[in-house]
């Protein structure tokens, strides 16, 4: 494959991923009332539950800013900046140790029963398989040609 079509493949790529982060936003938002956290965080402590919704909160930032960053420095990534390929290694690996967390840890059989869950999980596992290979793939890409 030629240097051109891999660009151009990875500029499509990029524009999507960029938009990824903001689908699994969609998904996250809805995960306090489809998974009951009213009912299970009461359980916890005060202290124990503020710590959930701080690390909910830290965690939906980094989305908002890897979805963000990927729009405003599309063209330095398609370059293979020196500091967009350490940010695209740093998103990629993040995304890639989240489906290796989902696939061996979580894994299907403790998420909620019914279509939707079962769909919901396929849709997300498969779109954090897609960022990693996305932001690592790019990383490679810049690498190898050098």
């Amino acid at each position: 494959m030629s240097s051109n079509s891999l660009e151009g493949w990875f500029s499509l790529a990029l524009w999507l991923a960029g938009a990824g982060h903001f689908c699994i936003l969609g998904a996250s938002f809805q995960a306090p009332h489809r998974l009951d956290w009213k009912h299970d965080l009461a359980k916890l402590k005060p202290f124990n539950r503020k710590q959930m919704w701080v690390y909910g909160g830290y965690t939906v930032f980094n989305i908002i800013a890897f979805g963000m960053l990927t729009f405003v420095l599309h063209n330095e990534l398609l370059r293979g900046d020196r500091a967009a390929l350490a940010l695209a290694a740093f998103i990629g690996t993040y995304w890639g140790a989240r489906a290796v967390v989902d696939i061996f840890y979580y894994g299907h059989a403790g998420w909620p029963k019914g279509p939707a869950f079962v769909v919901g999980h396929i849709l997300l596992l498969s779109l954090f398989c897609a960022l990693a290979g996305t932001y690592l793939g790019l990383v490679i890409w810049h690498v190898g040609s050098v």
